[in-house]
């Protein structure tokens, strides 16, 4: 017999502020958070704006990235009443701080004596223990690094744990802040927007534009939340993940595997052709390839119900996250099911006839949900799929 999986804290970080209050000033009311970065000259790139929270050049230099986990990672324990000590396995999506990496390529072209920064910082693995060592936290220990889809793999692996008994509490987290070694690649890739403005699923839209975001959420079995009293948010009661390698970049053209892992996650919750599903947190970057993919992949998943199903990217005003989409994404999700509130795709203007459904354009929707689904996709034919319920 498995074991229910709940949800009973989370900490979360955007360029909005931290914490639950700020994505609802933002995401919930259709706000996007693009400006200008500084943090880098952006002049040799062809845009210089990204969801990046106001906080200066210094903002990704050294640790700023592990104490934004430390940071949400406290919150999401406080919430869920854990203390340190406490038995949780840490599972953490991210890629590192490229700000070390940077310096270190840099020191070696300007040094003829090849003057060496530490690359400590930049080694993912590490940043899972720092985050487990600064809560306190005794555990397994697990680093995912597949990309957009490395927070959200993480939260499918945890549920995978906690369901087949092997532990009782995970704590999930996934981390990326604005810096200009991606920028430089997503820039060099042509895939940054032209104009300043995501527009998910819209006719013109033209890219991306890359934001922070740093999220933890706290998983536990529903036995265990009960016997410590602790309030469950939300049950994972589905999850999925499929991998079709089309592509180092480009998704499936017909969404083939972001339909399978959402099949997957249905079937799982008992729901296989997503008659419950009452909203779709896409991943929607605002690309031409993704959005018109993930649509078909979405039909595909769902033949008889697609078209009735509230679908909206949140991408549209948080910018996309990277190794942190899927757990900021989850959380705003959870927000959508406990407030009874769809976040709109901000930025839409126009309709394409590749994205026929229902994107929920520009301005937030009351709907009584029940059951909800986030997915997200990444370069190389990843994709992951999480059903929440609210209690």
């Amino acid at each position: 017999m498995s074991a229910e999986v709940t949800v009973t804290g989370f900490g979360v970080r955007t360029a909005f502020g931290t914490g639950a209050e700020a994505l609802r000033r933002g995401v919930f009311a259709g706000v996007h958070s693009f400006a200008p970065t500084t943090r880098f000259d952006t002049g040799p790139y062809r845009t210089p704006m990204a969801a990046a929270a106001p906080d200066g050049p210094e903002a990704v230099e050294d640790l700023a990235l592990r104490h934004a986990l430390d940071l949400c990672g406290v919150q999401a324990l406080d919430m869920a009443g854990l203390r340190p000590g406490a038995e949780a396995a840490v599972l953490l999506g991210i890629a590192g701080d490229h700000t070390a990496v940077t310096r270190y390529w840099r020191a070696e072209a300007g040094s003829p004596t090849g003057g060496r920064t530490p690359l400590s910082d930049a080694v993912p693995a590490r940043l899972t223990e720092a985050l487990a060592d600064g809560l306190g936290l005794t555990g397994p220990r697990l680093t995912f690094t597949n990309a957009c889809v490395a927070s959200a793999a993480a939260i499918v692996h945890a549920c995978r744990l906690i369901s087949s008994g092997r532990t009782d509490v995970a704590v999930c987290a996934g981390g990326y802040l604005v810096e200009e070694e991606t920028f430089g690649k997503f820039d060099s890739g042509r895939a940054l927007s032209r104009d300043g403005t995501v527009r998910p699923f819209s006719a013109d839209r033209s890219g991306l534009l890359l934001g922070d975001g740093v999220a933890v959420v706290v998983l536990e079995s529903a036995e265990h939340a009960r016997r410590r009293g602790a309030r469950p948010l939300a049950s994972v009661v589905g999850w999925g993940a499929a991998t079709d390698a089309h592509h180092i970049a480009q998704p499936h053209p017909e969404g083939a595997g972001l339909a399978r892992a959402a099949r997957q996650a249905t079937r799982l919750a008992g729901d296989p052709d997503g008659a419950a599903l009452g909203y779709v947190n896409a991943h929607g970057t605002g690309t031409k390839y993704n959005d018109g993919a993930e649509t078909r992949g979405l039909r595909a998943a769902f033949p008889e119900h697609a078209e009735s199903i509230p679908v909206s990217s949140t991408k549209s005003t948080t910018g996309h996250l990277l190794e942190a989409a899927g757990a900021v994404e989850f959380v705003i999700t959870l927000l959508a099911l406990t407030d009874g509130v769809l976040p709109p795709t901000a930025g839409y203007t126009a309709a394409d006839p590749e994205c026929d459904l229902d994107y929920v354009p520009n301005r937030p929707r009351q709907a009584d949900l029940r059951r909800a689904l986030t997915v997200n996709a990444a370069f190389g034919g990843a994709n992951t799929a999480l059903v929440l319920e609210r209690p």
